[in-house]
C-alpha cells in the first residue's frame, strides 16, 4: 500500500496519558517496517476553505483561534495544543490525498491509506468532540465531488468501534454520500440508531448496524454479505472510503468487541472487492485504535491483504448471534433489501 504521512500531525500532543497521542502514528510505522511493499508518501495539509467547505465558518475561526492561544481542553475528552488546528488541516489533507489517489486509478499494491490524527469522524459541521476537530472523511468526500466532475456519488463505510456522529451529522440530508457505520451499541457518543437513515434527500443514505458488545468477526462478515454491501452496491458510489478505525478490536482497551486481526483483514477483502464491484476507487482513512500493538497490527493486516494475503475468513461453521440476525433483519426492511 501507499501509506499518505505528514510529520505535522504528530505534533499534535495531548500528553502521553491521552489515548489518542502521537505514538499511535509511530506504533504503526514500526510495525511497517517489517512488511513487504510499504510505500510512503508525503501529504500536503488541507487548507482552511477545504475545511470550511464541510464545517461552519464560525466554528473554524473558533477551533483555529483556539489553538493559538494555546489550546487546552475544548471539552473533557478533546485536548488541543498550539500545534492542533495545523495537525488537523494536515490529517485532513492526507484524507484528500488518498480520494484524489483512488480516483486516479491507484489500486492493488498502491492503494492508499491516510494515516493522519487527529481523527476525525466525531468531528461535526460546528464542534469538536471525540478526540477530533475536522471530520477528515467528510472533508475528503466533499473535495472528491468538488473536484472531480466524473465523480456524483460517494460511499463511506465506518468500521470504528464508535459510531461517526460527525460523518453522519455533515451529510444526513444530502443524497450524493452514503454513510454505513458498524459500531457497537451504546457506546459514545451515543448515537447510530439502527433508525438513523437520513432525511429529505438523504433518505435512505445512511446505514447504521448498532452491534451487542462481544461481536465479533462472524457477525461483522454477516452484515457487510447481508446488509451494507448490497445496500453500497445498489448506491453505486465512484469512490469508496473506509473509515478504518481499529478499537473493535478485541484486545482494545476501550471496547467490548472481539474482531481479531485475521477479522480486519476480512472486512477488507470485503471492501476490495465491493469496491471491484462497483467500479469505485478505494481508499482508507484512519479513525480509532489505542492499543497501539492491536493498532499496528489492523494496519499491517489491511496491507498484507493488498500485498497478496487472503485471510481465511470465519470458519464456514461460523454462525452469528441471535441479536446481529435481528439487526440486520430489521436494517434489511428498512433499506428495502427484503427479506432473506
Amino acid at each position: 500500500m501507499k501509506f499518505g504521512v505528514n510529520d505535522v500531525c504528530l505534533e499534535h500532543d495531548p500528553g502521553e496519558r491521552h489515548p489518542e497521542n502521537p505514538d499511535r502514528i509511530r506504533a504503526i510505522k514500526r510495525g511497517l517496517q517489517k512488511r513487504h511493499g510499504v510505500e510512503y508518501v508525503t501529504g500536503d495539509p488541507a487548507s482552511e476553505d477545504d475545511a470550511r467547505a464541510v464545517h461552519d465558518d464560525e466554528y473554524v475561526a473558533e477551533i483555529r483561534d483556539f489553538c493559538a492561544d494555546g489550546g487546552g481542553s475544548w471539552d473533557p475528552d478533546t485536548v488541543a495544543v498550539e500545534a492542533t488546528w495545523r495537525a488537523a488541516l494536515a490529517s485532513a489533507g492526507l484524507s484528500m490525498w488518498a480520494a484524489d489517489a483512488a480516483l486516479d486509478g491507484a489500486d492493488g499494491r498502491s492503494t492508499p491509506f491516510a494515516l493522519g490524527r487527529p481523527p476525525g469522524h466525531h468531528a461535526v459541521a460546528d464542534d469538536a468532540m471525540g478526540f477530533c476537530f475536522v471530520n477528515n472523511a467528510a472533508v475528503a468526500s466533499q473535495h472528491a465531488l468538488d473536484s472531480h466532475d466524473d465523480v456524483e456519488r460517494v460511499a463511506i463505510f465506518d468500521w470504528d468501534v464508535h459510531h461517526g456522529n460527525g460523518t453522519q451529522d455533515i451529510f444526513y440530508e444530502r443524497g450524493d454520500v452514503f454513510y454505513a457505520s458498524i459500531h457497537e451499541a451504546g457506546l459514545y457518543p451515543g448515537t447510530g440508531d439502527i433508525e438513523e437513515v437520513g432525511e429529505g434527500d438523504g433518505e435512505g443514505s445512511t446505514l447504521n448496524a448498532p452491534l451487542p458488545a462481544g461481536a465479533g468477526d462472524v457477525d461483522y462478515c454477516h452484515v457487510l454479505d447481508d446488509v451494507l454491501s448490497p445496500a453500497i452496491e445498489a448506491f453505486d458510489p465512484d469512490l469508496l472510503l473506509v473509515s478504518a478505525g481499529f478499537d473493535a478490536h478485541r484486545h482494545d482497551p476501550i471496547s467490548r468487541m472481539h474482531v481479531s486481526t485475521d477479522g480486519y483483514g476480512t472486512l477488507t477483502t470485503r471492501m476490495r472487492d465491493l469496491a471491484a464491484a462497483c467500479d469505485a476507487g478505494l481508499g482508507f482513512v484512519l479513525e480509532g485504535g489505542y492499543s497501539l500493538d492491536t493498532l499496528s497490527e489492523g494496519v499491517g493486516m489491511v496491507h498484507e491483504v493488498f500485498d497478496g494475503f487472503e485471510p481465511e475468513g470465519p470458519a464456514d461453521d461460523a454462525e452469528p448471534s441471535e441479536d446481529v440476525r435481528g439487526v440486520v433483519a430489521e436494517l434489511r426492511g428498512l433499506h428495502g433489501l427484503g427479506s432473506k
